[in-house]
């Protein structure tokens, strides 16, 4: 007879309403009403104005007689600099509801603007858990990525323009009330803009299921998010007009999100973050060469657990010993498949000579210390030569 399994503390608490479904962006303006909301703040880009998402949004608020202030300035990966610019917009204008519409910068930059529009200060001073003492803005959340699953979570995650640290700022408040879901926003992504935000969620859904901080609920999502993910993602770099698979992309971003507000993340943000930050990779490029080998590194520890991922994959059962390589040697065959690098010589820009310097700085990512396999600048180092594959031998 099997034993009775431990489990940890849990405090779940969704705060966010998910509708999730074809055309749903259409209804906006129904959900901005049920909030209440009268003047929105729509925080968005301008490649959406491009692909015709952002009229859309325009005409569903207005019909629903909302007036509608447009900030469409957002820069990926925003900043604090970026927050305080989208600030100043809003600031002189009688906002009642925010949107953000896009992808995780969009969403991230709403939720930072958020914090300062009701509760004043700097993003610095929200860095943490439960820093905002006052009342905060309803926000409705339409990614139309899938990747960051920044609409499931609590997070305002704003790099430091200097420094290059991504700051988690956490606070209930700060959550979307609505989500919308709508996978026919995401028939517009060109396909190295699926995969590498797909490779983000598939991150999300393979570290979340692992980190020290998993519980019951936040694998619940994990293993959910991951059966989606990785038989949609093959299928969309194969056919980007596949609408169940974008479908299946989307929801499971969204589950993962939702997993990471349950249980964090590991390694491979953290080691991913002074990538972009040094030679401004793509978020989605770096966790695709990282992830492998942080499977590897930690499939010692949690061995087990990548077996029923990669049961899930149909690579193996969930018992094979060989099971964490497997699952490593399959994300790299995807991220190959989708035409993206899979060893830091393929990176654009890199440069071996700053592995020391990138290494120092991935341990000071606050993702890292949720690892299961506790990690040290050494090991970081360690693992970026790993992945550095034929000009390991410059470094």
């Amino acid at each position: 007879m099997n034993p009775v399994p431990d489990i940890p503390n849990i405090d779940y608490d969704p705060r966010t309403r998910l509708v999730f479904g074809a055309g749903v962006l259409t209804r906006l303006g129904e959900f901005a009403r049920k909030l209440r909301g009268t003047h929105a703040l729509l925080v968005t880009d301008h490649g959406l104005e491009e692909a015709g998402h952002v009229q859309v949004a325009l005409d569903s608020l207005g019909s629903a007689g909302i007036e509608v202030e447009l900030y469409d300035r957002v820069r990926p990966n925003p900043t604090t600099d970026d927050v305080e610019e989208c600030l100043a917009f809003a600031k002189s204008r009688s906002i009642d509801l925010l949107v953000g519409l896009g992808g995780g910068s969009s969403i991230d930059c709403a939720k930072g603007v958020n914090f300062l529009l009701t509760n004043g200060g700097r993003m610095e001073d929200y860095w943490g858990i439960g820093k905002a003492t006052k009342p905060m803005l309803p926000l409705i959340a339409v990614p139309t990525t899938a990747g960051t699953g920044s609409e499931a979570q609590s997070y305002a995650v704003i790099a430091h323009p200097k420094t290059h640290i991504k700051m988690a700022c956490g606070d209930k408040k700060a959550a979307a009330k609505v989500a919308l879901l709508d996978p026919m926003v995401t028939l517009t992504m060109p396909v190295r803009v699926a995969a590498v935000t797909g490779i983000d969620a598939i991150s999300h859904a393979i570290e979340s299921y692992v980190t020290t901080r998993r519980n019951p609920v936040s694998q619940l999502f994990s293993r959910q998010s991951w059966q989606l993910l990785c038989r949609a993602f093959p299928a969309v770099v194969n056919d980007p007009s596949d609408l169940k698979a974008r479908s299946a992309m989307l929801l499971g971003s969204h589950l993962a999100g939702a997993a990471i507000e349950n249980s964090m993340l590991g390694a491979t943000h953290a080691m991913a973050n002074p990538l972009t930050a040094h030679f401004d990779t793509v978020h989605g490029v770096a966790i695709g060469v990282m992830l492998p080998h942080i499977v590897r590194h930690n499939s010692a520890i949690v061995g087990r657990l990548y077996g029923e991922l990669a049961e899930d994959a149909r690579l193996c059962d969930a018992g094979d010993p060989n099971a964490g390589a497997l699952l490593a040697d399959f994300l790299t065959l995807i991220v190959s498949r989708a035409g993206l690098p899979t060893n830091l010589s393929e990176v654009e820009q890199f440069d071996p000579r700053m592995i020391p310097i990138m290494a120092e700085e991935a341990d000071k990512q606050w993702t890292g210390k949720f690892n299961p396999r506790p990690m040290t600048e050494s090991d970081f180092t360690e693992i970026y030569r790993c992945a550095c594959d034929s000009i390991t031998s410059a470094v």
